[in-house]
């Protein structure tokens, strides 16, 4: 059978391949995958370690079964409900971010609060080690990253039902010191009505399961800032 692996981030660094199609044998699994590819791309063999897979944009597991046509992603470790929901607003973009057309979308004549966070490229980072960075470059796997927004929309809606409208926007491409990067914003009646801890888990949950990452570069070069976390059958929806 044959399928379609894309490769993201470090993956595609150590391939040299955005994409490329292979042939396996029937039945074969996301660990089949992986031992085929350790011995097809050397370079990649730590990397797969801990590579997150993606099976036609949902989270896969090593015993997950492969099949014809699928479309594999391979990354790094990535740093609604009934009734009539508010609006809500997801999608990656390479536009600069705009606050109040994004407010101008959410808001209803009943939202009376708006929580927004925005993430922004800072020229130090003191977390580990001190670094200087002089831009960001992020990227995504933009089809399931946007799905990954909707699932994190609707779960904001089941914990906190009295929010109105939900915003989740993340920009890519190279952004210098001082641009923002993504904007959480929840609306609703009254500040006392979940916004502050919805604004809070959107951010939180985006960096757990949305496949997007950042490459900072500064005068010491360029390196891709990968996260820690690894996907579980809570992350993958029915």
């Amino acid at each position: 059978m044959e399928i379609r692996v894309l490769y993201f981030a470090t993956l595609r660094d150590h391939t040299g391949l955005r994409e490329e199609p292979l042939h396996l044998h029937e039945g074969a699994t996301v660990e089949d995958l992986k031992s085929h590819l350790r011995t097809r791309h050397k370079k990649l063999e730590q990397a797969l370690d801990s590579a997150i897979v993606a099976v036609n944009r949902e989270f896969a597991f090593p015993e997950d079964e492969l099949h014809e046509g699928d479309e594999v992603a391979l990354f790094p470790p990535v740093s609604g409900g009934e009734g009539e929901p508010g609006p809500t607003l997801f999608h990656i973009t390479e536009e600069p971010l705009d606050l109040n057309r994004v407010l101008d979308e959410i808001l209803l004549p009943t939202s009376g609060a708006a929580c927004v966070f925005t993430g922004v490229v800072r020229a130090r980072s003191e977390r580990e080690e001190q670094r200087e960075t002089t831009a960001l470059e992020y990227e995504a796997y933009q089809p399931m990253a946007e799905e990954k927004l909707g699932q994190i929309a609707n779960e904001i809606r089941e914990r906190w039902p009295t929010v109105e409208g939900i915003a989740i926007v993340q920009r890519i491409g190279r952004l210098e010191v001082g641009t923002p990067t993504v904007l959480i914003a929840c609306t609703a009646a009254h500040r006392d009505t979940g916004v502050f801890e919805a604004a809070r888990y959107g951010i939180d949950r985006l960096k757990e399961i949305v496949p997007i990452w950042k490459k900072e570069i500064g005068p010491g070069g360029e390196v891709w800032v990968e996260g820690e976390y690894h996907p579980d059958e809570r992350d993958v929806k029915a």
